[in-house]
């Protein structure tokens, strides 16, 4: 297929540097954040509210929703202490809530040094008063510790992976080429009072695009991110992680041979349906189409691979209910930007398009979440503030 460089420049442009700093809005603090951080981590909790957490001034704050998301208010703080906290779409904090409404959170503190970080944890056992934050990992090289993916399982064990720099640092220290970043995993059995040493999962990662973590329908983990394969492709890569035993040898994921010695900041999403189909999206120029496509991800390759929505679209999400599948993304049409959607009720057989609002000036990557027996869109803006939308 036909490439076009100067085409998928310009997106990668668009999508690597301009969106993070409209996405940023505002002038630094004196804790390296920005006023008015728009990034957020979502959760559904038991009690039937919906819960957020919102960086401001180098504190995560929780909200907390009775009305779907029409309407928010303040529930806790997290941290006491102002930190350097990562808020972009790509690198935003981690939301979870516990059957007992034990709530846990978990972000990326950055310092000073460029592409340098730890990532945190804080747990509050009541769902208000929350512990002093713990970095969760024990190496305490000066090297990039970020974008952290956290997930809470049905038996109360919370897993944690991360993009990790600490074994392109050593090469580098010892002289030795090393392509990428490399993804690192903890996990704790005891609401996150402790964490077990982490562990490698896979070396050359992307640097600097989120990962997807989702739960397959035997309970196991599937991780979908970024990898830098031969030859400098930057396609990506899924990996199984079992209830018991090691993780799987990864797979490839999609095949576009996307060849670029860059990271796009522009990750993947991905969600198993009710028939154990998964369901992917994901940022790649590749000629024409593009540049967000959805597949099925088999053994045998990607099925049914298609471009979502137009050349500006961007940061795609996607999520499944029962036979429902969802397709979520923003597109810049020149003036505003819109929020819209695909959606099946076939397990992703078709699919029909809505428009569910527009925003002018910045905003967060759209999210899904399941909410009950429904999926709800939300999407926080400078405009609007952070809201929720029913999928018709």
């Amino acid at each position: 297929m036909k490439r076009h460089p100067l085409r998928w420049l310009a997106i990668l442009l668009l999508s690597c540097c301009a969106q993070p700093i409209l996405a940023g809005g505002g002038d630094h603090d004196k804790h390296g954040g920005q006023h008015g951080e728009l990034a957020i981590g979502l959760a559904s909790g038991p009690d039937g509210a919906l819960y957020a957490a919102l960086v401001r001034h180098g504190r995560i704050h929780i909200q907390r929703s009775q009305d779907d998301g029409n309407s928010w208010q303040a529930h806790a703080q997290v941290n006491r202490d102002a930190e350097a906290i990562a808020a972009d779409g790509e690198n935003h904090p981690q939301l979870a809530v516990a059957a007992d409404g034990a709530l846990y959170v978990s972000w990326a503190r950055r310092f000073e040094q460029r592409f340098t970080g730890d990532v945190r944890f804080a747990r509050a056992d009541n769902g208000r008063d929350f512990s002093a934050p713990v970095t969760v990992h024990r190496d305490r090289s000066l090297t990039g510790h970020s974008f952290p993916r956290m997930h809470l399982g049905a038996d109360g064990r919370l897993q944690l992976v991360w993009i990790d720099g600490r074994e392109q640092l050593a090469a580098e220290q010892a002289g030795r080429e090393y392509s990428g970043s490399t993804l690192y995993a903890t996990h704790s059995d005891d609401g996150g009072r402790n964490f077990a040493a982490e562990y490698k999962l896979a070396d050359h990662s992307c640097q600097c695009c989120r990962l997807a973590l989702t739960e397959d329908n035997d309970g196991s983990l599937l991780l979908m991110w970024r990898q830098v394969f031969a030859n400098s492709e930057r396609d990506h890569a899924l990996l199984r992680l079992p209830r018991q035993g090691a993780a799987e040898p990864l797979q490839r994921a999609t095949f576009d041979a996307w060849r670029i010695d860059a990271c796009p900041h522009h990750g993947p999403a991905l969600a198993v349906d009710g028939a154990g189909q998964r369901h992917a999206v994901w940022f790649s120029p590749h000629g024409e189409d593009g540049p967000v496509f959805y597949g099925r991800l088999a053994p045998q390759g990607v099925q049914g691979q298609r471009a979502v929505g137009g050349p500006r679209a961007a940061h795609a999400s996607v999520a499944s209910l029962g036979p429902r599948v969802v397709l979520l993304w923003k597109e810049f049409d020149g003036e505003q930007t819109q929020l819209l959607a695909e959606i099946s009720d076939d397990n992703g057989r078709s699919f029909r398009r809505v428009t569910l609002a527009q925003s002018s000036g910045a905003s967060d990557h759209p999210r899904l979440l399941r909410h009950g027996q429904r999926l709800l869109a939300f999407w926080n803006s400078a405009q609007y503030g952070l809201q929720g939308y029913p999928l018709p």
